[in-house]
């Protein structure tokens, strides 16, 4: 697949579409960060009028998730990924849109390099932290990442 935002939304709608239908979506993706965003909308709410955590742990996963897949599909290789284990943190409620930054390209490329070079599972945390328009974090969540080579 070609990573580019559009390609990547299109493979939301079609493979994960509850994602999709809360508004989930990728703005950016490269080597170093993948950003992805949500906005607060009447289905994707909460009791308190906020995005409901669930949402927000998708976008979340999704730019840490999708950076994982720009590095393998860059390596060449047939590798699985899997989440094994993630935290999360609440700081203040989200309202309006939330942008959701994963900068840790280098960590995931290292690993796969290694999992490449020892053909070895490797397992590794990556960071997404949520912002709000008004740049005050919002959420912080962290995702412990599992690859193997198929």
């Amino acid at each position: 697949m070609n990573f580019t935002p559009n390609k990547i939304n299109a493979f939301l709608f079609l493979k994960l579409p509850s994602a999709w239908w809360c508004g989930v979506r990728v703005n950016k993706i490269n080597i170093e960060n993948a950003i992805t965003t949500v906005k607060f909308k009447w289905f994707n709410q909460n009791p308190f009028h906020s995005i409901y955590f669930a949402v927000l742990a998708m976008c979340a996963e999704l730019a840490t998730g999708v950076l994982v897949m720009y590095h393998i599909a860059k390596s060449g290789k047939k590798i699985s990924m899997l989440v094994i284990s993630n935290t999360s943190s609440f700081s203040k409620k989200a309202k309006g849109k939330i942008r959701f930054n994963c900068d840790q390209g280098k960590l995931v490329e290292e690993n796969i390099l290694k999992a490449i070079e020892t053909n070895t599972p490797q397992k590794f945390w990556l960071k997404a932290t949520g912002i709000d328009q008004s740049e005050d974090t919002v959420a912080s969540f962290t995702f412990e990442w599992s690859i193997k080579i198929k």
